[in-house]
């Protein structure tokens, strides 16, 4: 199949990052920094099914963007055209029209803080490092997630200078700070005693799925089962241990299964294998 990118004026393309390659397609919206497959407006894939996800990265130029008199957030558009082969031999075009509002964060980032997907940042951040760690000799992934955190929280945080206590941040931005935490210590940043190919294995799968699952590889989920209560989500803590309780640890490429104390004692005696107990 293909993917071809039209957009408005103002929008630069600096590239993708999935399993695709450049057609070497020249326009006025390519933008001078290449990141991925760049220097091009379409991409050729080998493969593509309903769960592929590509990474598109866009340069906003801001000596381009231009204001119309009287007019408050002007639109933007992005247009995807994917074209494929269906397995009956046709070919099928699909044309997704996106639109969004400029927003002057000068003015106001409100509207920025309310639509930040924090699931999706960190999956584009943890794109993003994994090619520069194999495209760039020497690039520090840690200090560079670490640099654009602060960024991030000195733009959207708020603090008294000097008062380390008073620092707040939105609760659009809560879980970021965690998914940083998590994505330093990945395999895909701390590849020391992972071969070549489990490296190229792990980063491939990171590329290609969609944000659910490439979130889970990041961060793990950590899910309890209990008497007590219904499946629900727990904390990655030990705090989280409790011999009425199992833990299901989902990190996407291993599933791990953890039998409290009094758990594993029921199980050891068989009771799951009384009548009663069967679902």
């Amino acid at each position: 199949g293909t993917l071809e990118i039209n957009c408005s004026k103002d929008i630069k393309i600096q590239g993708v990052i999935g399993p695709c390659t450049s057609l070497e397609k020249k326009g006025p919206n390519v933008a001078d920094t290449v990141i991925g497959e760049g220097n091009t407006t379409a991409w050729k894939m080998c493969g593509l099914d309903k769960s592929t996800c590509f990474t598109v990265l866009f340069d906003v130029s801001s000596t381009d963007k231009s204001n119309a008199p009287g007019v408050a957030n002007p639109q933007l558009y992005l247009q995807f055209l994917t074209s494929y082969q269906d397995p009956e031999g046709k070919t099928m075009l699909r044309v997704t029209t996106v639109t969004r509002q400029w927003v002057d964060s000068a003015v106001s980032s409100e509207e920025l803080i309310q639509g930040f997907d924090q699931e999706t940042a960190a999956v584009v951040m943890a794109r993003i490092t994994s090619l520069k760690m194999e495209m760039e000799e020497g690039f520090d992934a840690t200090r560079w997630l670490d640099r654009n955190l602060i960024r991030l929280c000195s733009k959207f945080g708020n603090y008294r200078k000097d008062d380390p206590s008073s620092f707040t941040l939105n609760p659009c931005f809560s879980l970021f700070p965690q998914f940083m935490f998590n994505l330093r210590r990945s395999q895909f940043v701390q590849v020391f005693n992972n071969s070549p190919d489990e490296t190229a294995y792990f980063r491939m799968l990171l590329n290609r799925e969609n944000i659910t699952n490439a979130a889970v590889m990041i961060q793990p989920s950590l899910i309890s089962y209990s008497f007590n209560s219904l499946p629900q989500p727990a904390l990655l803590d030990v705090a989280s241990i409790s011999a009425d309780r199992i833990l299901l640890l989902d990190s996407y490429f291993s599933i791990v299964i953890f039998h409290g104390m009094t758990i594993a004692q029921w199980r050891n005696m068989g009771y799951q294998n009384q009548p009663e107990h069967q679902v």
